[in-house]
């Protein structure tokens, strides 16, 4: 009997980039000397809204959450002696993918490289942007049209490219079930296949190598068995979707390929080492069963709760995929699941499931509609509150939070400030100066890389002009694009010209329409928290407290503040909740117009200690002192102790899941600063 021969491993990536493109370009080439065998490209805030570094809301933002890529000199530096015709590029982009793509062609095309052999995905999946991640731009009409300009491009000119990469994933750090995940991202997938079919510039018999192109980014928690079987019902789904719907013969078209990275809702400040096993667990979801592989993995780091990543942090998650791949037997097997009764039920009840919710989002008029009509952000906050629900009665147990809390004393944490990975605050003015430069010199690097002949790129000017007038017509926008990137447009100009043509769009929040999670039943902790709201609100002569929950800056991640801000209105409080993308001067504008009694900054980005700050002397400004400013985010101790002393009243991490508790310390605060006695907690 011959020895079966061994599958390849996954793609094996890391999520990374930061400050700079110099410093992020190290970062890569350090990890491909790791082993790592693909880039995963982190960028940071302004770079996925479409701001440049020197704009208003960038304040605090740059190079936080990613690599700030604000030219064509950025892109150049971030793959410096990079050879990109060997690698495999994931790039974490979705409203301005159309753009980071062009700019990575033309580096490309400056490398030599024949761009046919480009291989690589960007995201661009807007519709789970409007339901949970807030990096969108534009209103979901545009938004579609530049996705599906860009699959048509692309499978005509870099036909081995991922133009979309459909995302489950955010879905799931934003409340939703594995029905809904599933439901939700293939209800996406058809309206991206149904407008690229329908815009005419795919011709039908090409619409299989359209569909061979999609791929999709999914979540992985730690009911690995679960979501396992989650992985083998998308898989089932999409072949007959692609099958049915659209006529897709060829099996291998209609193969259901996906990368993944595993759950960070699930990871915890309160004894972080637990992440460890908990990011095992995740990965072996999308691993163990060979017919539902993932074609690409990146895991999170154990300490993400607490800040950003160390390279040693990002190396060790590195080794977990490396230890599983080399070292077990797992790739010398066919898929361990067929045929077992337990996992094919299982599957069973979720496609059975999913396809009814598929259908009702048809009814609806399909994905687009129901995000504008705020369905589908409605009930991922729904079910995000049931969970949250459920970890603080402790139906749903987090080792470590609400169980088995006692703990020997952490190593791993024992100099929390040195745990983690911290930005120089002085990059952010590094990158602004630089930018300032590049505009003032971009004219004449332009002309130098072309033939020689100055008139070879169009003048910025002219290349934005260009660049709107083709956005008011039909036509694609991809060629426009390129020859901006190739003038030396910005970002924000690239953005800000198609904000001028496009508008811009404010998502749906869902929580004015989410329904209650937690009954304020009598004895119950949110009826006695109920009952101090209204005690405080009559001792103040007015008739409901009111709360403003801001989001300032371009930080999106807005489930924590949703998930405040319908508790607070559970506990009887008028909630003042605009959504995300808010300057400090906006927030405090609404917090003087609405004559609020408490305010609420949620940011996960790192970007608290200007804004906090911001909004607190603005506040003072205002003669408005008497308002108590509350901190939530991922926010280390030492940046809390530095909030408090500047007068926030209080300070909120991942490891407060209290969240009745916290609406409870909230009107504390405002009893404090309105110098009521405190209330007698009841016995």
């Amino acid at each position: 009997m011959t020895e079966r021969q061994k599958d390849r491993p996954w793609l094996m990536r890391t999520y990374a980039g930061h400050s700079t493109a110099e410093a992020s370009n190290e970062l890569y080439r350090r990890n491909l000397a790791k082993g790592q065998t693909g880039l995963s490209v982190a960028f940071d805030l302004p770079t996925q809204t479409g701001y440049d570094p020197d704009h208003i809301l960038a304040r605090g933002e740059v190079g936080r959450v990613g690599v700030p890529v604000s030219h064509l000199g950025d892109m150049r530096r971030l793959f410096q002696d990079i050879p990109l015709e060997q690698m495999n590029t994931s790039m974490t982009i979705n409203a301005t993918a159309m753009w980071l793509l062009a700019l990575y062609q033309v580096v490309a095309e400056e490398q030599g490289v024949d761009i046919t052999q480009l291989q690589g995905t960007t995201q661009n999946d807007i519709v789970k942007e409007y339901l949970s991640r807030g990096t969108h731009v534009f209103p979901p009409g545009p938004s579609l049209r530049l996705t599906t300009d860009m699959i048509a491009y692309t499978v005509s000119h870099i036909p081995k490219w991922n133009p979309i990469n459909i995302c489950s994933y955010h879905l799931q750090e934003a409340g939703a079930t594995p029905v809904q995940e599933i439901a939700y991202a293939m209800s996406t997938a058809i309206a991206v296949l149904d407008a690229v079919r329908d815009s005419g510039q795919v011709p039908q018999e090409r619409m299989g190598d359209v569909v061979a192109r999609i791929s999709f980014f999914v979540n992985a928690g730690v009911r690995f068995v679960e979501e396992m079987c989650k992985m083998r019902a998308f898989g089932r789904i999409w072949d007959k979707v692609t099958r049915e719907r659209y006529g897709i013969e060829n099996p291998k078209q209609r193969r259901f390929r996906y990368g993944v990275q595993v759950n960070s809702l699930g990871l915890t400040e309160a004894q972080p080492e637990n992440n460890v096993q908990r990011i095992v667990l995740e990965m072996l979801a999308v691993t163990l069963s060979k017919d539902a592989r993932a074609r690409a993995v990146q895991l999170p780091a154990w300490n993400e709760a607490l800040g950003l990543p160390r390279p040693w942090d990002q190396q060790w998650s590195l080794r977990i995929q490396q230890v599983l791949a080399y070292e077990s037997d797992l790739l010398e097997y066919e898929d361990i699941f067929e045929g077992s009764h337990v996992i094919e039920a299982k599957v069973s009840r979720l496609v059975e499931e999913s396809f009814a919710e598929m259908d009702r989002i048809e009814e609806m008029g399909g994905a687009m509609a129901a995000v504008e009509s705020g369905y589908l952000k409605s009930q991922l906050v729904a079910s995000h509150a049931e969970r949250r629900a459920r970890i603080e009665s402790g139906e749903e147990k987090i080792i470590g939070v609400n169980a088995f809390e006692g703990t020997e004393p952490n190593p791993l944490t024992a100099d929390l400030d040195t745990a983690i990975m911290t930005v120089d605050p002085q990059v952010e003015a590094r990158v602004v100066t630089a930018v300032e430069q590049w505009r003032i010199t971009r004219q004449e690097s332009s002309d130098r890389q072309g033939t020689g002949d100055p008139f070879h790129f169009p003048t910025v000017r002219q290349a934005v002009d260009r660049l709107k007038e083709a956005a008011k017509g039909t036509g694609n926008l991809m060629e426009a694009t390129l020859e901006c990137a190739r003038a030396g447009v910005t970002t924000g100009e690239w953005a800000g010209a198609l904000r001028e043509v496009f508008g811009e769009y404010r998502a749906p929040t869902g929580v004015s329409s989410a329904p209650v999670a937690v009954p304020a039943e009598a004895g119950s902790a949110l009826a006695e928290v109920r009952t101090k709201v209204e005690d405080t609100a009559r001792d103040l002569g007015v008739g409901k407290l009111r709360f403003l929950v801001g989001k300032p800056g371009l930080d999106g991640h807005s489930n924590g503040a949703e998930q405040i801000a319908v508790r607070a209105r559970d506990a009887g409080f008028e909630v003042v909740y605009q959504g995300i993308r808010l300057t400090p001067e906006q927030i405090v504008d609404a917090a003087l117009a609405e004559d609020v009694h408490a305010v609420g900054l949620s940011i996960l980005s790192g970007s608290h200690a200007q804004l906090v700050p911001d909004v607190l002397e603005r506040l003072r400004e205002a003669g408005a002192n008497d308002i108590p400013v509350i901190a939530g985010g991922i926010i280390p101790n030492a940046d809390a102790e530095q909030l408090k002393a500047a007068g926030v009243a209080a300070v909120f991490t991942p490891k407060d899941f209290d969240i009745t508790g916290i609406i409870g310390r909230i009107v504390d605060e405002i009893r404090k600063a309105n110098k009521l006695d405190p209330l007698e907690v009841p016995a």
